[in-house]
């Protein structure tokens, strides 16, 4: 359907605004086939942001002319095929990296555009697809990795979450939102697609209507993260699984019809929320759904932050679902053609990524679960990782990023492995490493968030460095870490750690969470024994 850009006459609308209005960004997948014949220099600049529409962004430097590539994977689920195809493209074309994201995509870099047009050929023939993995427009959507095998999920999401999928997949009628827009739908207790850091979300929820128990959903508007971080809210309503995708329609129309396109860091639908409140935002949302039902009660459980490692039951009888640890979510190509193979040899070939970066093997038959485990691949993917490499996240870093202050992805493995050789804790602490402000690593929901930065060293030299944030959580409701100040040079990065870790060690009762312990001490006290630690002569830091 044909809709009214009602903002189009605004005059102070932001240069990405008025770039959208003469030329949807959907359109650039019309352009790519000839810029695939003429090569890289027959693209003009002015296009290049466009690229995002169709999964793509020039990696570091842009003038390279090298694309890195995100692949929508609702859910996480994928099948035999396209794990091969998918592992195809990076063996072929990205040299042999494979990167899982935290939102449950798979990520190639070493693109040249003469190979996108195979490359789309090759997913759009397994049914994936890279369009609106970026840009201004409705992304891949986050859900339940364990949806249909999970035992305590009040039901299966996986026919909804394709369904919402497919509808904003190349739709044009919501591919000029005034910024990025991120769902997830999942039915797991356990939180597993972190709701409360999305636009919007779909949560488990139970209600009692004309005397008999109904399954549904609840819906959280207004999360989010980077420079200004919001946690998403519950709207008054129950919505009937039958309803999500009218549901979801209505949100994305609100949030494209009004809100704001003047200042681009100001665009999410996390600050029109934080304007409008969830009461006016309800009274708006029902103009478009007509009558929904106030909101019944929430069957969470702890939050799992999507970690599921070890061998667990499914709900169909006699088959076990196995989740591996992904060291910081990096795969190479061959790695991944092996995962496949091991996936139909000894269940039905399927995989699934997780937010946590980190993959799921399911449908194993009990008596072939051994057998499994003894591929040597799985001496390096574990199911049973080192409690700080089994609980570390990255963002991509400065390797690819243009936006990147500092090397992340490899730093975060190495940072990890070495605590696991220095400390052992009776408890997990979950480390997760950005490399700016716009937190694709979402730094803010670790226990332990280290951001990057630069800053002169003792000799006045430009060093990269970090910020250590503490207390991050999404239990009840969520809580983002807070800043310690100071800041560690990243050669330091791990002493500093190991020391702030000995002193958590020390101090903690057993069995008590990172994130219970910063409640318990406060965060002056953790700001004392950062300044100890960084006030000893071996630290050449600038605080």
């Amino acid at each position: 359907m044909a809709y009214i850009k009602n903002w189009a006459n605004n005059e102070k609308l932001n240069k990405t605004e008025v770039a959208k209005l003469e030329k949807d960004g959907l359109r650039i997948l019309d352009d790519i086939p000839y810029y695939a014949e003429n090569g890289f220099e027959s693209i003009p600049k002015e296009q290049w942001d466009l690229f995002k529409w169709a999964g793509l962004y020039l990696q570091r430097p842009k003038e390279a002319g090298y694309f890195m590539m995100r692949v929508n994977i609702p859910s996480g689920i994928l099948t035999k095929p396209q794990v091969d195809t998918l592992a195809g493209v990076a063996r072929d074309y990205g040299r042999g990296v494979f990167d899982i994201t935290t939102r449950q995509a798979v990520q190639f870099h070493w693109l040249e555009i003469s190979q996108i047009p195979d490359i789309f050929k090759r997913l759009e023939a397994v049914g994936l697809s890279s369009a609106g993995a970026c840009g201004d427009i409705t992304r891949t959507i986050v859900g339940n990795p364990i949806a249909g095998l999970d035992p305590e999920e009040l039901f299966d999401t996986t026919s909804i979450v394709q369904e919402v999928y497919n509808f904003f997949q190349k739709n044009e009628d919501f591919s000029n939102l005034p910024r990025k827009y991120k769902m997830s739908i999942s039915a797991n207790t356990k939180n597993a697609s972190n709701a409360e850091i999305n636009c919007v979300s779909f949560t488990p929820a139970v209600k009692l209507i004309d005397g008999e128990k109904r399954n549904g959903f609840h819906l959280k508007v207004g999360g989010g993260l980077s420079s200004r971080p919001f946690l998403a809210e519950t709207v008054d309503v129950f919505v009937d699984p039958t309803r999500t995708l009218e549901v979801a329609i209505a949100v994305t129309t609100i949030f494209r019809d009004h809100g704001y396109r003047e200042k681009r860091h100001l665009a999410r639908l996390k600050f029109l929320i934080a304007d409008w409140g969830v009461e006016k935002f309800k009274e708006k949302l029902l103009e478009y759904t007509g009558p929904l039902p106030s909101k019944g009660e929430e069957p969470v459980q702890q939050w799992n932050a999507g970690y599921f490692y070890g061998v667990h039951d499914q709900k169909q009888a006699g088959l076990k679902f196995l989740g591996f640890n992904v060291p910081v979510g990096r795969l190479d190509a061959e790695e991944v053609f092996e995962i496949a193979r091991i996936s139909e040899l000894y269940g039905n070939g399927e995989v699934r990524t997780c937010n946590s970066q980190n993959l799921i093997i399911p449908n194993i038959p009990t008596k072939n679960v051994p057998a499994l485990l003894a591929e040597p691949i799985f001496k390096r993917i574990s199911i049973s990782p080192h409690s700080f490499i089994g609980h570390a996240v990255s963002c991509t870093g400065i390797e690819y990023c243009n936006l990147a202050l500092v090397e992340t992805k490899e730093r975060m493995r190495l940072v990890a492995e070495e605590l696991d050789q220095r400390i052992s804790l009776d408890v997990p602490i979950r480390i997760h490493m950005v490399g700016c402000p716009n937190s694709c690593g979402q730094r803010q929901i670790a226990d332990i968030g280290l951001q990057g930065m630069k800053l002169r060293n003792s000799n006045k030299e430009m060093v990269e460095a970090f910020e250590i944030y503490v207390g991050g959580t999404l239990n009840a409701g969520g809580q983002f870490n807070q800043k310690l100040k100071g800041k560690v040079a990243a050669d330091e990065l791990t002493d500093v750690l190991e020391e702030l870790l000995i002193f958590f060690l020390n101090e903690k009762v057993a069995g008590e969470s990172f994130f219970d312990f910063v409640g318990r001490v406060g965060l002056e006290t953790l700001q004392e024994v950062l300044d100890t630690i960084l006030g000893k002569e071996t630290y050449g830091v600038s605080i």
